[in-house]
């Protein structure tokens, strides 16, 4: 018996995965603009400058295409949990470089740049196996309810919201 809890959590990975192919889909269609997505429970918000008829056709593309088997889409190469990760390692790496003996700021500012380095280039591989566990592409009981444009601060936004 599934609960309360596992219900939410499953919903909210099943749209942060239709968030990421969304968002993924209007980069191809909208080069070099600036994009960024929030999934909760309920649905899912985009920050993103674009149209919302375009918002909409992207939606249904992603949709289609993560019910059709290409759950390559539900990873997002710029996605928070890629930011979390390297952030966390990186902060692992700065903090172990302080421990030992006390040394030179030479000394210290080398050891903390050879282990800070390799947490910054694994980072963001870490992150995009995370995501593995903070999306889920099998959405085939995901129904759109409403798609409807916003301003957030003063930025054009669209709520995706799903019955």
């Amino acid at each position: 018996m599934i609960t309360a809890l596992q219900s939410t959590i499953r919903r909210t990975r099943q749209h942060h995965a239709i968030e990421h192919a969304t968002l993924l889909l209007l980069a191809e269609r909208f080069p070099g603009r600036r994009m960024a997505g929030y999934s909760d429970p309920i649905g899912f918000t985009l920050l993103a400058d674009v149209p919302a008829e375009a918002v909409q056709r992207a939606l249904t593309d992603a949709m289609l295409r993560l019910h059709a088997g290409e759950s390559h889409l539900a990873i997002h190469p710029y996605c928070g949990t890629n930011l979390l990760a390297t952030g966390v390692l990186v902060t692992l790496a700065a903090l172990a470089s302080t421990t030992g003996a006390q040394r030179d700021v030479l000394s210290r500012f080398a050891r903390a740049l050879v282990l800070v380095l390799p947490a910054l280039v694994i980072g963001p591989t870490v992150g995009s196996r995370l995501q593995r566990y903070t999306t889920l592409p099998s959405i085939g009981d995901r129904w759109v309810k409403d798609v409807r444009p916003l301003e957030v601060g003063g930025l054009r936004a669209t709520r995706i919201t799903f019955a």
